[in-house]
């Protein structure tokens, strides 16, 4: 593979929702760059990019994948997105990478993950584009598609680039509004094309105006235009240049996968007007060491630093790391030190990806993207730098998973090996979480949606060998008091010899929510000496441990031992703590025991159409809405809803808005469950606690 410069490369990401072609754009750049000898299809299962035997059988792009193709003079390093809710977060990974985010969209509508994608984009200040695909289809409507696009983002100057010459089974080409030309392509999917003529009143209306909206970005050659004087073709690519750059232009561009027809007028774009890498001037990172903010030039004059955004767990070529060349240079044989590990990594083989496919790089230099293998230590979000002149780039901020489920291993004695290759998979993925309820003892997976899961689970099995089942977890109920409530306990044992004694009165409160427990020694004139009191406070935790209604844990309780007796002799640390915990269990029976449910705080984003239904299914399951907004057709409603009623929200909501809604969840306090609602729970766990001493 030939050398290039940082001027060279043009890193471009793919974003936007599931099925709008944004993996078959890619396969078709591939094949016109000369890294395929045919076009890649999702739905044949020959794409380069989508080839992991979970992406193949479910025809959809589960994981960001990097390829590349060297056009005219430069190499563009293309990354393909996830477009499934589910697993976007590979899309926000992307982003930290990207110099131009390209937003892939059929002509039906703005669809919620292309707005995600652009708004991300934006907030970063990523340069950004839109290609319109599917051109050839029967109701593909391009100038209906731009003005919502206007209509979703206002203020954003929207100026397109290539027209459609045709549309449906019509489309033939595209107008070219910077040349002023037609390019009518053959019908064969070579990509090959012949200059034509091509007149319609829409094109140029539209010509005319794209054009003056370039020129405003530069006020010589707009001076030069209203003298009408004829522009060079360079001055208004320049222009477009610095309207993308600083983004106040967004080129749309317009084509057909499925019969390759201007996909390579936009790669010719892409070199002429994408920015390199080096246009943002800087990045920023801090010293491991202090936390000072450190601010490094993307340069190749510059030490090295690099930042991981993908680890791929290859069952032969063992651990694929990906990583983008912020400063400096990286050359095989080199070593790089971790400071996120604080370990030195020596890079051995060094190449570009495109999907799996592995092709040798010489070296690599500020802006490229790269891969290497059988790096120890190194994990996705990592920083490998100069070890004497260290920086640290902070990781991806993901969403919080939104399910999880419990998993056990089907053969017993499995569990260590689970969590093991569950680490492993959470160095390609790491917005998946494991983690071990401490009080249903289960552990448990969490991703952002079942097919997640599903995925998951798959790929345990596939790459580790580790066969797991998946069920429903448990509901971490917990149990509290209504009302005050003193008993006695009093354990008294003689057996010959000597004898155990311990005897306390305990009074016992409710605390607000959230406090969980307070102790309170009361104990005047040494009626329980001073060193049994430990044993008391002791006793009532444990009892503490399993509440009197349902076995779920006792918590927000205030307990005061206020009274009690001992013996000289008998009496014992073992005794007081046994006490304790019967005084407890007896008072507690006199309190007025409830049941409590974990509730979760919702954020649900839904098409406006579909609000109504979405907020009249959380009332159905026992939901509150905090309030909602609308905005550029779509509504946000934030709601708290009982945890028992949203473990399988995400199929539910996929199903109420056709897979356009999504939600994020987190925990929010804790309530009482209805009494109705509670003695169920409370017969169930009884009749399974029976049934486990059988």
């Amino acid at each position: 593979m030939k050398e290039v410069k940082t001027q060279q490369i043009r890193n471009v990401g793919f974003f936007g929702h599931g099925d709008d072609g944004k993996t078959s754009l890619c396969e078709v750049i591939l094949f016109l760059g000369g890294e395929n000898n045919r076009i890649g299809s999702v739905d044949e299962g020959n794409s380069l990019l989508d080839f992991e035997p979970e992406e193949v059988e479910r025809k959809l792009t589960l994981s960001l994948s990097v390829g590349h193709i060297f056009w005219r003079d430069a190499k563009i390093n293309i990354i393909d997105t996830p477009g499934y809710p589910n697993f976007f977060s590979e899309a926000i990974v992307a982003m930290s990478v990207v110099d131009t985010a390209v937003v892939v969209s059929d002509t039906s509508e703005v669809k919620l993950q292309a707005e995600k994608a652009w708004k991300i984009a934006s907030e970063r200040g990523i340069p950004r584009a839109v290609f319109v695909t599917k051109m050839d289809e029967p109701s593909a409507d391009f100038y209906g598609f731009l003005e919502k696009l206007k209509e979703r983002f206002e203020g954003v100057r929207f100026v397109p680039i290539t027209l459609p010459v045709g549309s449906g089974e019509s489309f033939k080409g595209i107008f070219d509004v910077i040349s002023g030309k037609a390019f009518i392509y053959q019908d064969d999917r070579s990509g090959k094309y012949q200059e034509g003529s091509f007149q319609d009143d829409k094109i140029e209306s539209a010509r005319s105006n794209s054009i003056e909206s370039i020129i405003e970005m530069d006020d010589e050659v707009m001076e030069k235009y209203l003298e009408g004087e004829e522009l060079p073709r360079e001055d208004i690519l320049r222009c477009l240049k610095k309207g993308l750059e600083s983004g106040e232009l967004v080129p749309v561009f317009c084509g057909s996968s499925l019969k390759n027809i201007g996909v390579s007028h936009f790669l010719d774009y892409v070199v002429s007007t994408f920015p390199d890498p080096g246009f943002r001037k800087e990045v920023v990172g801090k010293d491991p060491s202090s936390g000072e903010e450190i601010r490094r030039r993307i340069s190749p004059d510059e030490p090295t630093s690099c930042f991981v955004f993908k680890t791929i767990s290859d069952p032969f070529a063992g651990k694929i790391t990906i990583f983008k060349i912020f400063s400096g240079m990286v050359t095989p044989d080199m070593t790089l030190y971790n400071p996120n590990k604080l370990v030195r990594e020596k890079i051995g083989g060094l190449f570009a990806l495109i999907g799996k496919k592995q092709k040798n790089a010489p070296k690599g230099v500020a802006g490229d993207i790269l891969a290497t293998t059988k790096l120890k230590e190194t994990s996705t979000m990592d920083t490998l730098c100069d070890e004497k002149n260290q920086i640290v780039y902070p990781p991806v901020e993901l969403p919080q998973p939104v399910i999880s489920y419990a998993i056990e291993p089907k053969t017993k004695g499995d569990e260590e090996k689970i969590i093991n290759a569950l680490h492993r998979i959470m160095e390609e993925d790491p917005s998946i979480k494991i983690s071990r309820n401490e009080q249903t003892k289960e552990l448990l997976l969490s991703g952002m949606g079942q097919t997640h899961i599903e995925v998951i689970v798959e790929r345990l099995k596939r790459k580790f060998g580790v066969e797991v089942n998946m069920k429903e977890p448990k509901v971490p109920y917990k149990e509290t008091i209504k009302a005050k409530a003193r008993a006695q306990g009093k354990y008294k044992k003689q057996t010959g010899g000597r004898g155990q004694y311990g005897d306390c009165w305990l009074e016992i409160e409710p605390l607000p929510r959230g406090k969980e427990f307070e102790f309170v020694d009361k104990i005047v004139g040494g009626v329980i000496p001073k060193q049994f009191i430990p044993a008391v406070e002791k006793g009532v935790r444990e009892a503490m441990q399993s509440g009197i209604l349902a076995g779920y844990p006792v918590t927000d309780v205030k307990v005061t031992v206020y009274d009690g007796s001992h013996h000289p002799v008998d009496s014992s640390e073992l005794a007081f703590k046994i006490a304790g915990s019967l005084a407890f269990k007896k008072a507690m029976e006199q309190a007025k025991p409830v049941l409590l449910e974990p509730i979760m705080k919702l954020e649900i984003v839904v098409p406006e159409e579909c609000m109504g239904d979405v907020i009249g299914d959380l009332n159905s399951r026992r939901g509150k809405v905090q309030g909602f907004e609308t905005k550029g057709g779509w509504a946000t409603i934030r709601a708290l809803v009982p945890m028992a009623e949203v473990l399988k929200y995400a199929p539910a909501l996929r199903s109420i808005t056709s897979g356009r809604g999504e939600f994020t969840m987190e925990f929010s306090h804790y309530e009482e469950v209805p009494p109705q609602i509670a003695q169920k729970i409370i017969e169930e766990a009884r009749a399974e606690k029976e049934k486990g001493e059988k």
